[in-house]
């Protein structure tokens, strides 16, 4: 079994993971969600005038609709779909004057879920705590020499950067590139919150990442949260199994360590 992989999974059953962890995926307070000032005005227009088809229009614009309702993402992505589909139209808008004007508000600006949270948290990490002593630095300076860096990038900049370079072809961008003892580093980075649906996504994600050839690049699945939970599940399985437990799969907690191994 990979070292690291090892490692991971005594530290998270016989430390303070968790404790550890929240350095890299702190989650913020569940502050509610801006809407603009104008918008807001329109809507609360639109809803006392009981203009059923501008008030569905303004509040299909907005990140998150106050019902839930199977046939929202149709009216939002077909062109036209709301002149041609009046009683659809009626029915949703009687639902939301129901739930009154002070609810409808409090519908629209909930905070995001937490795992939503996560997605960036791996990288503010590397950039603002600087967890190896190292500056992450933009990709002029990263190829203007081949001293120790990390590349401070967006994933799509990432994925073209490792497309070019080490023939990349997983359609997936990625949360992390380095180059450390001149050996260049590239991966993904999850936090998986449970078990199930879009968590195994995202771990199928990972792996299929982690499975994509490339030329002149160590390639690694940087894991954390639930799949680490040594108990019969599917995830801890897959990991574990002889086709994973030899290829570089580790906690975010021993990338420092891998990284200086090298």
């Amino acid at each position: 079994m990979f070292k690291y992989l090892q490692d991971s999974i005594h530290i998270a059953n016989n430390y303070n993971y968790l404790d550890r962890l929240y350095s890299v995926y702190p989650l913020s307070t569940n502050i509610r969600r801006n809407i603009d000032p104008d918008k807001l005005s329109r809507l609360k227009q639109y809803y006392m005038d009981r203009d059923n088809l501008n008030l569905l229009k303004e509040t299909l614009s907005l990140d998150l609709f106050p019902i839930k309702d199977s046939y929202v993402a149709y009216l939002k992505k077909v062109p036209n779909a709301l002149e041609l589909n009046p009683q659809t139209v009626n029915r949703i808008s009687g639902i939301m004057y129901e739930m009154e004007w002070d609810k409808f508000v409090h519908n629209i600006t909930e905070p995001k879920e937490t795992n939503r949270q996560m997605s960036n948290r791996f990288s503010d990490w590397l950039i603002n705590k600087q967890p190896f002593g190292i500056k992450p630095v933009t990709l002029d300076v990263f190829m203007s020499n081949t001293e120790n860096a990390i590349l401070d990038a967006s994933d799509i900049q990432m994925k073209n950067f490792a497309k070019e370079k080490f023939n990349y072809t997983h359609n997936k961008g990625l949360d992390f590139i380095a180059r450390f003892n001149n050996k260049y580093v590239i991966g993904e980075a999850k936090f998986l919150t449970d078990f199930g649906g879009h968590q195994n996504a995202q771990l199928s994600d990972a792996l299929q990442t982690l499975n994509t050839n490339v030329n002149g690049a160590i390639v690694i699945a940087i894991l954390d949260g639930i799949i680490w939970a040594t108990t019969n599940n599917k995830m801890y399985k897959t990991i574990t199994s002889d086709e994973y437990k030899d290829k570089y799969i580790l906690s975010a907690l021993l990338l420092r360590d891998f990284l200086f191994s090298l």
